[in-house]
């Protein structure tokens, strides 16, 4: 995700449905600025083997009041102990930018190897952090500075899901979705669902009101531009640059595909989806309002905190809360009835393949 490419498919929208979403620009524009700083601050740790790889907001383009620096360390060549030093370094030196911390369960702010992110797809070994740094590697992450370790893992893990699926290749296929990649987008979904309830158990329900929003918006969002990386084989290309890759067998250029697919933000590939697949412009402006309005909430420091405190037993009774729900509701609808309800090529595709 290149600065140059916040905003721009967003914008377009915009004009198509001659609106106005200002706390999306508004998220964008301080996430780019974010994003310089912290480039500066982490420029000496970078190498050939090793990138500084941000997630969450700041990677989506969406940094708000009260965002967290999730952060990585991600390597990507032979083991060295100056690499944990290293961690302690960039962890000392991002402190000092006063941004709130990674989470407590560790996965983010310290240093990862491309093995376990390349290798253990599947089995007793991957587990939901490994399944966590690995679909939000290729979802929703960016660079601070040098890229090259990781856009090989990048390259690497795309090819580990090309490869394996040996029914993506067949000749006599109609349809192409990658679904090795789409279970584990979806499986990553679910999992997400589930670590919800177990968080919510673990920490006797504090903060549970704020991840059930986030939840329902952002997270639900990052699945979304999932499907529409998987379905994009189908829908950005045109027959025959789906025959020239298909009847060649051509890995390299699927992965080139997929590769420049997922540069884009979520929000970027949903605002694409809507300008490019024909889908309602109605049901399209519906979901870009309800988002809008959901980075305004978490935006405002004063109800952030308080959903984020907000008791379980109180929220049926809380207008802030009620007012935050409708949104979820919105959005919730909109994609409904973008992805599930109507009759376009994408409603086929998710009914197909995105529910059985």
């Amino acid at each position: 995700m290149e600065p140059s490419q916040f905003g721009g498919e967003i914008e377009r929208l915009q004009q198509r449905l001659q609106a106005r979403w200002n706390n999306i620009a508004k998220a964008q524009q301080v996430a780019h600025e974010r994003q310089q700083e912290l480039t500066a601050a982490v420029q000496p740790y970078a190498s050939g083997d090793a990138s500084v790889v941000v997630f969450g907001s700041l990677a989506r383009g969406e940094f708000t009041h009260g965002s967290d620096l999730d952060w990585t360390l991600l390597i990507d060549g032979q083991a060295d102990p100056s690499h944990a030093t290293m961690a302690r370094e960039i962890a000392t030196s991002l402190s000092l930018t006063k941004l709130k911390e990674p989470g407590p369960e560790r996965v983010f702010g310290t240093m990862v190897f491309s093995h376990d992110i390349i290798h253990q797809i599947g089995g007793e070994e991957d587990t939901n952090r490994n399944i966590t740094r690995r679909i939000l590697l290729l979802l929703e992450s960016m660079t601070l500075g040098k890229q090259d370790a990781y856009e090989r893992v990048i390259k690497q893990v795309l090819h580990r899901y090309l490869t394996e699926d040996r029914g993506l290749w067949h000749r006599e296929r109609e349809v192409r979705v990658p679904r090795f990649l789409l279970n584990d987008i979806v499986r990553y979904w679910r999992t997400v669902a589930v670590d919800f309830a177990y968080k919510r158990r673990e920490r006797a329900g504090q903060g549970t009101t704020l991840r059930s929003l986030k939840l329902g918006m952002s997270r639900k969002l990052i699945f979304l531009s999932g499907l529409l990386t998987c379905f994009s084989i189908e829908l950005d290309l045109n027959p025959a640059e789906r025959e020239a890759i298909f009847s060649l067998q051509s890995t390299a250029d699927l992965i080139a595909h997929l590769t420049r697919f997922i540069r884009h933000s979520p929000l970027q590939i949903m605002a694409h989806a809507a300008l490019e697949y024909g889908l309602a412009e109605s049901h399209s402006k519906r979901l870009f309002d309800a988002y809008d309005k959901f980075l305004a909430l978490l935006d405002d420091e004063q109800k952030r905190e308080h959903l984020d405190q907000l008791r379980e037993e109180n929220v049926e009774r809380d207008e802030i809360f009620s007012a935050a729900r409708h949104v979820r509701h919105e959005f919730r609808d909109a994609v409904q009835e973008l992805f599930v309800e109507g009759g376009s090529r994408l409603c086929h595709l998710t009914r197909e393949y995105g529910v059985f």
